[in-house]
């Protein structure tokens, strides 16, 4: 599936999702994310979060309480491969990321690939 890429706002939801440890309801992130957004515009995100496939909603009492569907590393290594599998000529794509990673993040690269 083709997901498009996700906004600011939406980032800074994710983020919030990402670093709590329980399912969190509209108004923990905006506590979270600590702007002048309103609560209406929070849960507009939030629900085209859940209409895009990226969180998972319960029912508590009367609120939703929103949870990531998969964690940060995930989503942002199934963006990698999206933008690879976007590509026109993966293997310079391959090389320009190669190229710009530091060694740490190399060193794990090469780990991986056995």
């Amino acid at each position: 599936m083709t997901r498009r890429p996700i906004g600011g706002l939406e980032a800074a939801v994710m983020h919030v999702l990402w670093s709590s440890d329980a399912p969190c309801s509209t108004r923990d992130v905006l506590e979270e994310i600590d702007s002048d957004l309103a609560y209406t515009t929070v849960m507009t995100v939030l629900n085209r979060l859940h209409g895009k496939g990226r969180v998972v909603r319960e029912l508590s009492g009367r609120t939703f309480l929103y949870s990531p569907v998969m964690s940060e590393a995930e989503a942002a290594a199934a963006a990698m491969l999206e933008a690879l599998n976007g590509a026109t000529d993966a293997s310079t794509v391959l090389r320009h990321f190669a190229a710009g990673l530091r060694n740490p993040e190399a060193a794990v690269l090469r780990q991986a690939l056995g």
